[in-house]
């Protein structure tokens, strides 16, 4: 296996009320009636035919204003560090994100999405569909989120990731 370098490139960015790291919602669940739009870049946009009729779709992205990569960190739902890998921290070595949104619609190359929790300016690197056959495992174990220290409710980000 090689240690090869490789690229990506961005296939459209994504508009959000959110335009810096403390306040944004972190996850999902936390950004119940949010929108925000994804915009296309043209060359994708045949890529979007057939997504119209999923209920959530998947966007991955990259987390284009997040601090340098730490391995320990102290997650937001958390007040022990914890293993940068077992965590959802925007500080990785490859700094991808991935966020399932409500699907609200596609109109030509915009993609309008609910549940927003991403900066405005976030460049996306590919959209899939959430398919709940495949991607829920609600009996699956939670790991450090199990643990008694973890907070509940909506979150919201503070500024320990971003730069």
């Amino acid at each position: 296996m090689s240690d090869e370098a490789f690229s990506l490139r961005p296939i459209g960015r994504v508009h959000s009320p959110w335009t810096q790291g403390t306040g944004t919602p972190v996850q999902p669940p936390s950004a119940l009636g949010i929108t925000g739009t994804v915009d296309i870049f043209p060359e994708f946009i045949p890529g979007l035919a057939d997504l119209a009729g999923f209920e959530r779709i998947w966007l991955l992205f990259w987390c284009h204003r997040a601090k340098a990569a730490a391995m320990r960190v102290l997650p937001y739902r958390d007040t022990q560090m914890r293993g940068l890998f077992a965590t959802r921290a925007p500080a990785r070595p490859n700094p991808i994100g991935m966020s399932a949104v409500r699907l609200l619609g596609i109109d030509g190359g915009i993609i309008t999405v609910g549940e927003l929790d991403l900066l405005d300016g976030t460049p996306l690197i590919d959209v899939k569909p959430y398919v709940a056959d495949y991607d829920a495992y609600p009996q699956a174990r939670r790991g450090w989120l199990e643990d008694a220290t973890v907070t509940d409710g909506p979150m919201r980000a503070d500024h320990r990731f971003e730069r």
